[in-house]
Parts: structure tokens; C-alpha cells; sequence
């Protein structure tokens, strides 16, 4: 089955979205890639859904992409004898090791990397930044605050030390063992948590191998710091704009969404926009305008993809969400401008036969008004470069490696298909032909234009551009 639209939809699965009927609706209301967030769910469920995407996907022969969203270094305070304390602002509080549960004047804050990282003026964020603290004092396994901003607080809420450089592995114990999980389900992506350094990445890349592809989650304004380096490191980018919108002014988020979209463009990084994108359709049937807005902004941004969390994995219309979803992208690159916008954002090639070539099979493309471009690939590398280039028209991926497949089902424009291996120009056109044909890319007499590598088989050597008519 084909998509009429580029802009790939994530969606979550969770207690709205489990079952095989639903899973499967979602996928025909417009979804691309589905994510197992591992902060909430057991191995068990997260297992079951991944058996029904699976099942799906044989019974409909388009690859999915699924995502395992690991947890990361989630910092939480302790609990209250009481359950719920209100804190004024002005009033002193203080946080320490102690596990005693906490009350009016003290909180267990049981994470030794927070302490040694504060100093007198850090701030503290509580409960998504609705509390703030100032530090006034702080010392071996404790800080004296101030309430700046103060608000009822209740046991286990997150903390975000914005501004400040911590300590912390991106993977915590938890997360090491569901990434083992994760991995022997054979998750295509795998999404990294509160990444703060290039370091972090690397670490991960060390465990995860090939095995998977990794998304760097950008929620810490330390990372932005390093944003070309770890950009140039992972293998996808998400502007994970809750967590980044609690630890930097909330008018800064716009700005970095371009500029991340922007390099990972540029990089050849497929990109993803998240975080409330549709947040009303959790309890509502519609979104707000400003809603369908932001979604709007983010594909005329040029993002890979846009991402729904509670919408679809709690919220009481998970469906109509992503139908919603898919009406505002289609709209958006239904419009003229769109293109043009693409267009004056595009950048120069690198200098080699690969990205030479894959400029040339755009222009060509839409010289000869092809109905797609078929890019015959093993790594997945020249279909990445294809969908750098954001060409008019769609381009069909033909792989005879199924885990590249489903990781394209992530890239802007890419329609994934699994084959056999060939081992022919000769074969590989013919391939082409058929599957354009079958795919609904292309009928009789139209032309698609055809890259490939010479040998067979070798990531990252296309070196051959054809133009053929479909019989």
C-alpha cells in the first residue's frame, strides 16, 4: 500500500493502542513508525505489540519501522509522609540523601550526580519546571533552597537541572536491560534518552553495533552545545521538545526545531519533531488551531517526521489523531509554496560520484517528469542521500536487506520495499520496473529514473543513473 505524502508519521503504542485491531488502524489511518516507549509497559507488552506489528506487516507487505524509546536517567525526587505538600514561594526547602519520607521543609533527592554538579545560584526544576528552587546553600549530599516558584508537589516527581553538566551514563542499569530486550526483538531505532555529550553516543554505539540505528533525543540545552558533534555521530535526531522546553525559555524551542532540522538536513540525518504535537486530541476529536500549526510548521521545516506520544498511546481518539496527522501533511505538501521552500533550502552535494549522481537522478527526475526514483540499495545509504535532496517526486527504496527496509520507513519521501538480492544491472531494472509497477508508482509508459551501485552489493558505491519506461 502507498502513502500520497513524504512527512512519515511516529506513532506510540500504550494502553489506547494494543491490541491487533487497533495497531492495525493506526497503521491504515497513516503510520510509519510505531514506538515502544520503555518508560512505561513490561517486556511482555512491548513484546506482544511488536508480534502484532510484525504479523501486520507480513499480511500487508510494507515494511514498519519500529522504535525502542529507552527510559534514560530520569531524575526523581522521593516521597512525602503525606503523599502532597503545597511549597510557597520564598519559603526555605531542602533536599538531601536522606530516604526518609519527606515533608514540608525536606525531600529526598536520592541521585549523588545532582549534588556534585550543584553550586550556591543552580536552579532546580520540580514536576516538569511548575516548581522552581534556587540552591543557597549546598554541600556533601544536600542543598538549601529557596522557593522561587511554588506550587502543590507530590512523591516521584522529575527533576531537571537545567544549565548544568551531570555526571550521569545515558544508560542507567534499567536501561542496559531493556536495550538488550529491544535488541533481540530487532527494533530498527533505538532512542537515547537525555543524551548530554558526544561521549554519550559513542557509549552506546559501543553496545548497540549495528545491530540498530541510533536517534538522539535532544532534551538537554548540553547537548545543543555539542549539537554538530553529536549529530555527526548518531544516525537520527528527535526534537524532543518537552524536556528541552522545561530546562531552556520556551522562546527558544522554535528557533533550535530550525536549526536542528536545518543541520540534520544537511548531515543527511533523518529528523524527528515531538512532543504535544496534538496534545488536545488526547481527550479531543480535534486539535486546537495552533496545533494543527505546529505540525504544519515542522513539514514546511522539511522534518523527516512528526511524532504523537499520549495522543496515540492514551488518548481517547489514537486513531483520529493520526488520520488528523495525515490530512495536515498531505495539505501542507499539496501547497505550492511547499517546494519551493525545499528548494531554497537545499544544499550543495559532497563531493563524491554517490552524491553526484543522486543530484543528477533529481534533476533528471523532474526534467523527464519520471513518476519516481528507484534507488536499488543495500545499507540504505543512497536512499538517505535521495531523500536529502527532497526531490517532487517519491522515491521508491528497493533492498534485499529487510532491516534497512524498515529503518527507511523513518525517511522523508522513502517507500521501502524487501527483494531478493541481484546480482545485475541487468536484474535490478527489471526489478525496478515490476516493483514501481505493483507499488502503484508508475504505469504503463511512464518513465522512472533508476540508481544503483556497480558491483552489486557494495554500501555507499552508486555510481549508475538509468532512465526506463515501464512496459
Amino acid at each position: 500500500m502507498r502513502r500520497y505524502r513524504k512527512t512519515k508519521i511516529v506513532a506510540t503504542l500504550g494502553p489506547a493502542s494494543s491490541t491487533p485491531k487497533r495497531i492495525e488502524e493506526l497503521f491504515r489511518a497513516g503510520v510509519d513508525v510505531f514506538r515502544l516507549n520503555f518508560s512505561h509497559g513490561s517486556h511482555r507488552d512491548h513484546a506482544e505489540r511488536l508480534r502484532v506489528i510484525r504479523e501486520l506487516e507480513k499480511a500487508t507487505g510494507r515494511p514498519i519501522a519500529v522504535m525502542a524509546d529507552l527510559q534514560g536517567p530520569k531524575l526523581r525526587i522521593g516521597s512525602f509522609a503525606d503523599g502532597k505538600i503545597e511549597l510557597k514561594a520564598g519559603a526555605k526547602f531542602r533536599v538531601d540523601l536522606d530516604r526518609a519520607p519527606g515533608d514540608q521543609k525536606r525531600v529526598c533527592l536520592p541521585h549523588t550526580e545532582i549534588f556534585e554538579a550543584l553550586e550556591k545560584g543552580t536552579d532546580l526544576l520540580l514536576d516538569d519546571g511548575k516548581i522552581r528552587l534556587t540552591v543557597t546553600k549546598c554541600g556533601d549530599g544536600f542543598a538549601e533552597t529557596k522557593v522561587i516558584t511554588g506550587g502543590p508537589l507530590s512523591n516521584n516527581k522529575g527533576v531537571n537541572v537545567p544549565n548544568v553538566m551531570l555526571g550521569l551514563s545515558p544508560l542507567s542499569a534499567k536501561d542496559r536491560t531493556d536495550l538488550s530486550f529491544a535488541l533481540s526483538l530487532g527494533v530498527a531505532w533505538v532512542a537515547l534518552s537525555f543524551v548530554q555529550r558526544p561521549e554519550d553516543v559513542a557509549e552506546a554505539r559501543k553496545l548497540i553495533g549495528d545491530q540498530a540505528s541510533i536517534i538522539v533525543k535532544l532534551e538537554k540545552p548540553q547537548a545543543i552545545d555539542r549539537l554538530e558533534e553529536i549529530c555527526e555521530l548518531t544516525d537520527s535526531v528527535m526534537v524532543a521538545r518537552g524536556d528541552l522546553g522545561v530546562e531552556m525559555p520556551p522562546e527558544k524551542v522554535p528557533m533550535l526545531q530550525k536549526r536542528i532540522i536545518k543541520l540534520c538536513r544537511t548531515l543527511g540525518k533523518p529528523v524527528v519533531v515531538a512532543t504535544q504535537m496534538l496534545d488536545s486530541m488526547v481527550s479531543s476529536p480535534t486539535p486546537t488551531r495552533a496545533e494543527a500549526s505546529d505540525v504544519a510548521t515542522a513539514v514546511y521545516d522539511s522534518a523527516d517526521a512528526v511524532m504523537l506520544s499520549a495522543e496515540s498511546a492514551a488518548g481517547e481518539y489514537p486513531v483520529e489523531a493520526v488520520e488528523m496527522m495525515n490530512r495536515i501533511i498531505r495539505e501542507v505538501e499539496g501547497d505550492r509554496v511547499y517546494q519551493q521552500i525545499i528548494n531554497a533550502s537545499h544544499d550543495e552535494p559532497e563531493p563524491t560520484v554517490s552524491d553526484a549522481i543522486t543530484l543528477a537522478a533529481r534533476q533528471v527526475a523532474e526534467t523527464v517528469n519520471a513518476s519516481c526514483i528507484v534507488t536499488y540499495t543495500t545499507s540504505g545509504s543512497t536512499t538517505i542521500r535521495a531523500s536529502r535532496e527532497r526531490p517532487a517526486v517519491p522515491i521508491l527504496c528497493v533492498t534485499a536487506n529487510e532491516r534497512t527496509a524498515r529503518r527507511l520507513a523513518m525517511a522523508w519521501g522513502v517507500h521501502a520495499v524487501h527483494v531478493e538480492q541481484e546480482q545485475r544491472f541487468s536484474a535490478v531494472v527489471k526489478r525496478a520496473v515490476e516493483v514501481a509497477k505493483a507499488a502503484e508508482f508508475g504505469g504503463t509508459g511512464d518513465k522512472i529514473v533508476i540508481t544503483a551501485g556497480v558491483p552489486m552489493g557494495t554500501p555507499g558505491s552508486t555510481n549508475v543513473l538509468r532512465v526506463e519506461r515501464i512496459p
